[in-house]
């Protein structure tokens, strides 16, 4: 079982900065892909950023050239630097992670529990 713990959520005004970071803790035999994924109320669970262990990163266009997403394969752990922030990423933000318990196990998705990020006009 993996277990991600989120923070670094808040609220903030257009053009502002926020910084999300994530950490996974649990019996796992290894962490594959890392990522973000956001919310809004009324949308569906979509994906802001991912990366993988090897560090290859994945981008939702609404958000290239602003958000940058890292990781830390020792201390598992991913964080998401959102830059130039607007209104419309306004929503809560979910890390999430691919892991295996075992060498030939199969990779299970796991969830954060959600941090809100809204950013006003």
């Amino acid at each position: 079982q993996v277990q991600l713990v989120e923070s670094g959520g808040g609220l903030v005004q257009a053009g502002g900065s926020l910084r999300l970071s994530c950490a996974a803790s649990g019996r796992f035999f290894s962490i594959n892909d890392m990522g973000w994924y956001r919310q809004a109320p009324g949308k569906q669970r979509e994906l802001v950023a991912a990366i993988t262990s090897g560090g290859n990163t994945n981008y939702a266009d609404s958000v290239k050239g602003r958000f940058t997403i890292s990781r830390d394969n020792a201390k598992n752990t991913v964080d998401l630097q959102m830059n130039s922030l607007k209104p419309e990423d306004t929503a809560v933000y979910y890390c999430n992670t691919k892991a295996r318990n075992g060498r030939f196990a199969a990779a299970v998705n796991y969830w954060g529990q959600g941090t809100q990020v809204t950013v006003s006009l």
